[in-house]
């Protein structure tokens, strides 16, 4: 086990083969979460057809439920084994596999594009928890927002990457699919390689040989004994409802600049490169100011930024107007993404982390539901999508009252053993 003082500098191999996964995964989410198969899917898999998003949400939604169901149990169990690299491993081939199918899809194959992107998409979020987690490991407490921050920032620049492999590939999509396969498994593979786990200290308990049994049983215990862990609960309820605002802004973002200011694709591309440079910088930029002042505080200027911006959002009636705004989007994208998970990282005992970060990723993944909800339901009864942006606006104004009460740490936290049961 590496000693305290080999970690003094910030910046050290470890950071740097860990922030690369970030760009790994980076391509998955932008070719085809966001851009490219998402659009592929409608107008060529369900040929356009009337429940062509039906379909689409659904896939999302059951890939979604079932990593909010599976992530709190499998950290748990790799807390207490120790083995939450051999499980990232295992769920990132998973998302490399069915990407590199999605080739296959063609017109009408509606079933397996959704079985294929589900598996996907499970292996992509599923792995995050465990990735998110190693940011205990490879970086001292004073020093997460700097390397949570550096990860986003690499990751942006996977997506800028993606995007320039989209425009080359423009008129061969299914391409694009083993493109990003290709680049997932090659930019994985410093961090699987070269970045070493920590041993768990097995003498004096009982391992039980049945992991998802033992994932099960320790979470059932954090459930039982939340009330011991109050100020991560508030943070979770908090981060709950300010990430489903962001993550609302994210998923109709392209849609609502299609469906209300008529974008066309060169303007779709544009607006994406310009959220990507702009996310890049802001993650470095409130990285430093949260060193500075103090990383709740930071995120509580973001919250409040986000809520502007959605009001932005609402009075927007030109192309030009709605991509200044994606440039303060992107500034605050990078930022409030980085900062949370540092935040979750200061206030989560090491004893824990994988499972807390489970909760984390949970949280986030259940937060896709409810705002997207939101947001299809009001523009469904008033047949408007401003009004549809602006019932976003609650969000962010009960994550900021639930985040002004939870507690800033000064130190690495540390919980007794009586209290984790």
């Amino acid at each position: 086990m590496k000693k305290p003082s080999s970690r003094g500098k910030w910046f050290t191999k470890d950071v740097f083969n860990w922030s690369l996964f970030d760009f790994a995964n980076s391509t998955f989410a932008t070719i085809v979460v966001a851009f490219v198969f998402a659009i592929y899917f409608k107008k060529v898999v369900a040929q356009n057809a009337p429940a062509a998003d039906l379909y689409w949400s659904t896939a999302i939604n059951i890939s979604m439920l079932l990593v909010a169901f599976l992530s709190p149990v499998l950290g748990a169990a790799s807390d207490h084994y120790g083995n939450k690299k051999k499980y990232l491993i295992f769920f990132t081939f998973l998302c490399i596999a069915s990407t590199s199918l999605l080739y296959f899809i063609t017109e009408g194959m509606v079933l397996w594009g959704m079985i294929l992107f589900i598996l996907a998409n499970i292996g992509f979020q599923a792995g995050l928890g465990f990735y998110d987690a190693f940011i205990k490991e490879i970086a001292e407490y004073r020093n997460y927002n700097k390397v949570s921050s550096l990860g986003y920032a690499v990751g942006y620049i996977g997506s800028l990457v993606s995007l320039v492999t989209v425009i080359i590939l423009q008129n061969e999509p299914r391409m694009t699919f083993l493109a990003c396969a290709v680049m997932f498994f090659i930019f994985s593979l410093p961090m699987f390689l070269l970045v070493k786990e920590k041993p768990v200290d097995q003498t004096g308990g009982i391992f039980s040989t049945n992991f998802f049994a033992t994932g099960m049983k320790r979470t059932l215990d954090t459930l039982k004994h939340i009330n011991s862990y109050k100020n991560i609960r508030l943070y979770l309820i908090s981060y709950f409802l300010y990430i489903d605002g962001v993550n609302t802004i994210i998923f109709f973002s392209a849609n609502y600049a299609q469906t209300t200011l008529h974008f066309e694709i060169p303007d779709l591309i544009l607006f994406f490169i310009i959220v990507q440079v702009t996310a890049l910088g802001g993650s470095f930029l409130f990285g430093w100011f949260a060193d500075k002042i103090g990383t709740k505080k930071t995120l509580l200027f973001i919250i409040i930024s986000w809520a502007v911006i959605t009001l932005m959002v609402f009075f927007a009636d030109t192309k030009m107007i709605f991509l200044i705004i994606g440039a303060f989007a992107g500034t605050f994208l990078g930022s409030s993404q980085a900062l949370s998970r540092s935040f979750m990282g200061s206030i989560t005992p090491d004893e824990k982390k994988t499972e807390f970060f489970g909760f984390y990723s949970l949280f986030e993944k259940t937060s896709t539901i409810l705002g997207p909800l939101t947001f299809g339901l009001v523009s469904w009864l008033t047949g408007n999508q401003r009004f549809a942006i602006i019932s976003i606006l609650v969000f962010f104004v009960a994550g900021y009252f639930v985040f002004r009460k939870v507690k800033e740490e000064t130190k690495a936290p540390s919980f007794p053993e009586k209290q984790l049961g």
